[in-house]
């Protein structure tokens, strides 16, 4: 028998057997006690698929458009650092296999390679996922730099005012991996008591801005001419505000679960999310920058595109699995 993976549990557990403890647990573990990571699997099993027979399935096309942009099917590549701690070429291969599989990936602010070196590893669509920092030039220089290295969006990760606390990591006492992106830009003095959080817990709350707030939208739309996109919806209420504001599109994500504990699962979040589908129907009437949304009508009848992002953490060349957790964007268009 071979013994050759064939699913993401078998990938997971090599990973597991290969990893340094503190890698595995950064890569794998989610915030508290991990209830939302769990779920963010469980709630998949309470989803049927009710097959259609005697379908003409000899030609199958899975390709949809996203900001204009065709990709092969509706799965992307979320944004998720630190890939070296996996594997030595990092986001350099991830990249490529994004590339190769003909989807977009969108570059973690973390990465362990700058988003200049991923840009130049290959001929691909990239978005770029943007923190925001106490200096705000930081972040600006990051969204400029997005730009001149041909990064086709910008996603503002919004739901990280502090980092979610993952009891591995302080056990682990998790240093913070070098930050590539933020070589010359960013001094941070971190210290951490001997009982008490991890460096990279500290390094985030440090260096974050936890007053972010709606308003600030209308700042980075101001240092940008590229597609914004929102990461971190789970309401309607949230929901229906990022349109209200001006965003190209939302990202309806728990992070993975890493971030607030018994936050819903984020399949579980679409079902809330239907509301947002009658709310975007009625404004195709009405004067509004905000065109009618919609999502793939195979999933919503009354919405035109969905896609999940599936978080990647690789450790080869292919997409070898770490830990997974989805997203669903909904683009406005």
């Amino acid at each position: 028998m071979s013994t050759e993976p064939v699913n993401v549990d078998e990938f997971e557990e090599l990973a597991r057997q290969a990893l340094p403890r503190m890698y595995y647990d950064y890569y794998a573990g989610g915030a508290e006690d991990q209830h939302t990571l769990r779920q963010n699997i469980q709630a998949f099993c309470r989803i049927t698929i009710q097959p259609r027979i005697l379908v003409d399935v000899s030609k199958i096309d899975m390709s949809t458009t996203i900001l204009g942009y065709r990709i092969s099917a509706p799965i992307m590549v979320a944004p998720t650092g630190s890939h070296k701690l996996a594997y030595h070429e990092g986001e350099l291969a991830t990249a490529r296999a994004a590339a190769a599989a003909k989807t977009i990936m969108v570059l973690s602010l973390a990465s362990s390679y700058s988003m200049e070196e991923v840009a130049s590893s290959c001929n691909a669509i990239r978005f770029f996922q943007l923190y925001v920092f106490k200096q705000r030039d930081v972040s600006t220089l990051l969204v400029q730099r997005a730009e001149r290295f041909g990064y086709k969006a910008i996603v503002l990760t919004a739901d990280t005012p502090r980092l979610g606390r993952r009891e591995a990591d302080i056990k682990n006492k998790m240093i913070a991996p070098p930050q590539k992106n933020l070589e010359g830009l960013l001094s941070v003095k971190v210290e951490v008591e001997s009982d008490q959080g991890s460096l990279l817990e500290s390094f985030v709350n440090e260096a974050f801005d936890p007053s972010l707030c709606w308003k600030d939208v209308a700042w980075l739309k101001s240092i940008t001419s590229l597609p914004i996109l929102i990461k971190g919806i789970l309401t309607h209420e949230d929901a229906i505000k990022a349109v209200e504001v001006g965003v190209d599109g939302i990202i309806v994500s728990n992070h993975g679960a890493r971030q607030l504990d018994f936050s819903p699962a984020t399949v579980s979040a679409l079902e809330e999310n239907k509301i947002i589908a009658q709310y975007l129907c009625s404004l195709k009437d009405e004067p509004s920058n905000v065109k009618q949304a919609s999502l793939h009508p195979n999933i919503l009848s009354q919405l035109s595109l969905l896609w999940l992002a599936i978080s990647f953490s690789l450790f080869a060349h292919s997409f070898k699995l770490v830990n997974t957790s989805v997203s669903c964007m909904m683009h406005f268009s």
